[in-house]
């Protein structure tokens, strides 16, 4: 009994352990790939618990969502014979999940080591054996990353198509400490002249701002100058059209006047006209006869009390009258 309790004990364990060991997780954003006697299995498995052969398959987990690697101490000999380390070198890329199975075929499960790492110091000493330390360091340090990230996908799009590289990031090298310093005082005296450069045109600056502000015055001067005189125009143009209105009134009244004044005598001597009829002229006769009081004694009467005579004279005194 004790020895069939422990074999049943025993084979408990043993089917405890290998369903463990076939049993397996593969986390999101990964995918599986299996081996067996050390031979690649022709399917993938995705992301969840996956059970495979205990003992003789094995797997491994590939990465298919977003991921840098890191590329750490890479040596650089440039064209002058200085040698300069690149401390670390980040090359951001992406798998796509339908290319897991050739490039794990083709370039292993680390296929990241021979594609990306190793291809990062070769294209790094290509750059480098052709450009100076100071082209390197200096001139042509920001143009690194691009270069090498188009010089990685170019030959990815060749060897592994399905590999993507987003962005490359480079840090500053390390170059010897003689030479640093130098660059270093180089750099002091570079942020000097710029200073002194940055000063001169704060001072052209306020120069030219202070020759628009004269100008602007002097602009607005001579606009308030113009103003004012046009101004003064106005004024003796209103005088000047003022008193020529006053003058044509005047004229019109004196104009209205004299139009009334020889109305008036027009009309005076039409009435005269029609007053001095010969019967008026009779009646004016006789009026001053009566009123003449003098009493004339001889033969010779004046010829004044004549009918002509003292007609001619009546008529000479109304028109003289009437004038």
């Amino acid at each position: 009994m004790v020895d069939n309790g422990l074999f049943g004990f025993a084979f408990m364990a043993v089917m405890i352990a290998v369903f463990h060991s076939s049993l397996h997780k593969i986390e999101e954003g990964h995918v599986g790939v299996y081996f067996r006697g050390g031979a690649l299995l022709p399917y993938v498995s995705n992301p969840g618990f996956h059970m495979m052969v205990p003992l003789i398959t094995t797997f491994r987990t590939v990465q298919v969502t977003l991921q840098t690697d890191e590329v750490k101490n890479v040596p650089c000999g440039t064209s002058g014979g200085v040698m300069i380390y690149f401390d670390r070198i980040e090359v951001v890329n992406i798998l796509d999940a339908n290319s897991v199975y050739n490039m794990v075929r083709n370039f292993t499960a680390d296929y990241d080591r021979s594609l990306i790492f190793d291809k990062v110091h070769h294209e790094l000493n290509q750059f480098c054996s052709v450009h100076t330390l100071h082209e390197v360091y200096i001139d042509l340090f920001d143009q690194i990353d691009e270069n090498l990230k188009t010089a990685l996908q170019r030959d990815l799009n060749e060897m592994a198509p399905g590999l993507s590289i987003l962005a490359v990031r480079v840090t500053k090298p390390k170059i010897p400490e003689t030479i640093r310093k130098n660059y270093e005082l180089m750099e002091a005296e570079k942020t000097k002249l710029l200073i002194s450069t940055q000063h001169q045109k704060v001072v052209e600056k306020n120069a030219e701002t202070d020759r628009k502000k004269a100008i602007i015055e002097a602009e607005k001067e001579s606009q308030v100058a113009k103003i004012q005189y046009e101004q003064k125009i106005m004024e003796k143009e209103s005088l000047q059209r003022m008193a020529s209105i006053e003058d044509e009134m005047h004229l019109a009244r004196e104009r209205s006047k004299a139009d009334a004044d020889f109305y008036q005598l027009d009309r005076q001597a039409e009435a005269n006209k029609l007053l001095l009829t010969k019967e008026y002229l009779e009646l004016e006769k006789y009026k001053a006869l009566s009123s003449n009081s003098k009493i004339y004694y001889g033969q010779d009467i004046p010829k004044m009390f004549t009918l002509g005579g003292c007609t001619d004279e009546l008529k000479s005194s109304q028109l003289q009258k009437t004038d």
